[in-house]
């Protein structure tokens, strides 16, 4: 099935955000807009069909009215570190509709969402009248397997977070692999004839947990996408000066970046 839609990045920085608190570096400090980065997630909206949205970073309610995005069919987790995770309570708004809303991931991400966010997910806990709670239902998923999502065919893919499994999502043409230090060769083998990945990249140096931006580029040029997006990045880099330096089909994402496809 040929898909035609949009995947919309609304978030392209790091745990700390850029600007960071109380940092005056050039790029903190930077009149470009594409040098302020809010934390990663990402949506991908069918064209006349349903929109996914991939991690609930800290600002989703501000991505989400950025951006235009009106309503959300399902969240797909990548893992459950903070800066992707703690914007879960603004599901509150977009949640219910229609009955729960249906969050996915790995099996024990959607457990650890449970323990930290339990006020969530225990039906005894009732919200008071004239208040409410997100409505969520937790979907787990096998790697490698592909799955319909509200109608969607959605491969969630295996990958290396250094202390941790995390997953990517690949939707048709186009791929999500954010905080990644490592793929499987098993997952490498199911990002082939892409037309854009979207990759976490950190440092030009080597870090444990992350792909740094050489690595990135290294893993860009394997892949072989049509065009490779840089996400995850620090305030180390400013915008155009990470661009000036890439390789051609590489270049950095920035918040509200639309990739069509």
């Amino acid at each position: 099935m040929a898909l035609h839609g949009r995947l919309i990045v609304l978030g392209t920085g790091t745990s700390f955000g850029v600007p960071v608190v109380g940092c005056d570096c050039v790029t903190c400090t930077s009149d470009d807009p594409r040098d302020r980065r809010t934390r990663v997630s990402a949506v991908v909206a069918i064209d006349g069909g349903p929109t996914l949205l991939i991690d609930t970073a800290p600002e989703l309610r501000l991505q989400l009215v950025a951006a235009g995005i009106r309503r959300v069919d399902a969240v797909l987790y990548t893992h459950d570190h903070a800066d992707h995770s703690h914007g879960i309570d603004d599901l509150r708004a977009i949640s219910g509709r229609g009955g729960r809303l249906p969050i996915y991931g790995p099996p024990e991400v959607l457990e650890r969402l449970g323990h930290r966010f339990d006020y969530i997910f225990d039906d005894a806990v009732k919200p008071p009248e004239g208040t409410s709670k997100p409505e969520l239902v937790r979907m787990p998923l096998d790697a490698g397997v592909e799955i319909d999502i509200a109608g969607v065919p959605v491969l969630p893919l295996e990958a290396d977070h250094g202390t941790m499994r995390v997953y990517g999502y690949r939707v048709g043409p186009v791929a999500y692999m954010t905080d990644v230090k490592r793929l499987p060769e098993a997952t490498v083998a199911r990002l082939g004839g892409l037309e854009a990945l979207i990759v976490n990249a950190l440092f030009e140096t080597p870090h444990p947990t992350h792909l740094s931006v050489p690595e990135a580029v290294e893993l860009a040029q394997r892949l072989g996408a049509r065009q490779t997006w840089l996400t995850h990045i620090p305030h180390r880099h400013r915008h155009r000066d990470l661009a000036a330096r890439l390789p051609e089909g590489v270049a950095p994402a920035y918040d509200g970046l639309v990739v069509p496809f």
